[in-house]
């Protein structure tokens, strides 16, 4: 068995997917404060940042306390997303002294394509397309937020605006049963690189364990390999994590979404 270079992995990662690159989807404004890259527009503001802030003590607490200042200003939430192996090592800790609540930590999960594309295995019944109308993208948000539990109605907007305006950078696959979604995910191609992201893996729980995640991840990865992106990206909850180190995918980090909530 060939050994993976898990550390080439994360360097790449760190190079490519840290900051979005390319121009903000529709809706969304980048807005740069030092070191960091918040996205503003969004179902709740975003903060984005290199492995290293590059900021200590006093000046790294003043940065944190503007960003969660900026977006209460607003009357938004906002999420900064942290990795295991940030700088500084203290960071954690200030965003919490900040008031930021830490969510359940995700497994950051990378895979090459050409080695996790297969062809997909539906069960009987069920049908797998690719959709771009609005109403059906109205049907995927609406099954996200069933499935859930919460509200995932932006999810939408989100996809009808990628498609209209860069119809090339994004996937979206359901599989179907009698006309039902019963699994939904998408692909975001991120320009410049050589990575897919693959998000919004999520199946109706009465059909989990028929195949139906993987049947959607081995047609994602197809298509990315056909289209000359080699590395797929993932950060998976605990549900689809194992499913997808089956598939070949490799831990590479952990992320976890230190949030403020709206007051």
């Amino acid at each position: 068995m060939s050994t993976v270079d898990t550390a080439g992995l994360l360097a790449a990662y760190d190079a490519r997917m840290r900051m979005p690159s390319g121009a903000a989807p529709p809706g969304l404004v980048y807005e740069r404060d030092g070191p960091l890259l918040r996205i503003v527009g969004g179902p709740v503001g975003r903060i984005r940042a290199p492995r290293d802030v590059g900021v200590t003590g006093a000046a790294l607490d003043r940065l944190i306390i503007r960003q969660r200042d900026y977006f209460r200003d607003r009357g938004e939430g906002v999420e900064w997303k942290l990795r295991s192996h940030d700088l500084p090592a203290d960071l954690p800790g200030r965003l919490t002294a900040a008031g930021a609540v830490a969510a359940g930590p995700s497994a950051v999960l990378l895979g090459y394509a050409d080695e996790v594309a297969t062809v997909p295995v539906l069960p009987d019944g069920v049908t797998l397309r690719r959709v771009t109308g609005d109403d059906d993208l109205r049907r995927v948000a609406d099954h996200q937020t069933r499935v859930w539990g919460f509200d995932c109605s932006w999810v939408a907007a989100d996809l009808s605006a990628r498609i209209a305006s860069a119809p090339g950078e994004v996937t979206v696959l359901v599989a179907e049963v009698d006309g039902h979604l019963v699994c939904t995910a998408w692909s975001v191609y991120e320009p410049g690189t050589e990575f897919v992201a693959l998000l919004g893996g999520t199946t109706v729980p009465r059909w989990r364990g028929r195949g139906l995640y993987r049947a959607l991840l081995a047609a994602r990865a197809r298509e990315a390999a056909d289209r000359g992106f080699p590395l797929l990206h993932v950060d998976a909850s605990s549900d689809s994590a194992p499913i997808l180190r089956r598939c070949g995918f490799h831990e590479i980090t952990t992320s976890t979404h230190y949030e403020w909530a709206v007051h």
